[in-house]
């Protein structure tokens, strides 16, 4: 369920943000992603807190960030208590990370870009 309130408030491409639902990646399949800036969200429920699984995780986000890719968790009662918050904070992190030179990050504020680039 918080996955579902969570997809509704990421699927629109906020700021011009594009994510997807459950993405295949190094044979593990993340809640979320934002490929452009090689982002992951994982929706943690209670389960994520018991017996193995917290060492689990840790192994899993190891070998993704190995892979270049950002992993960040959110707690599935969080989403439940503010979905709005969360995919405001999860679309400002996508924002921060993306490339200064990005034509929607010039329209963000970033730089101009430098004489003989592409405006």
């Amino acid at each position: 369920m918080p996955e579902v309130l969570l997809w509704r408030e990421l699927k629109g491409k906020p700021l011009g943000m594009k994510f997807r639902r459950q993405f295949p990646v190094h044979g593990y399949v993340a809640d979320f992603a934002c490929v452009e800036v090689r982002l992951l969200i994982e929706i943690d429920g209670i389960v994520h807190e018991t017996s193995e699984r917290p060492m689990e995780d840790a192994k899993r986000d190891a070998l993704l960030a190995d892979k270049g890719w950002r992993v960040v968790r959110i707690l599935a009662k969080d989403v439940l208590a503010g979905v709005a918050q969360c995919a405001s904070s999860i679309v400002a992190l996508a924002v921060s990370l993306r490339p200064l030179h990005h034509p929607a990050a010039r329209a963000l504020g970033g730089p101009p870009p430098r004489s003989g680039e592409d405006s």
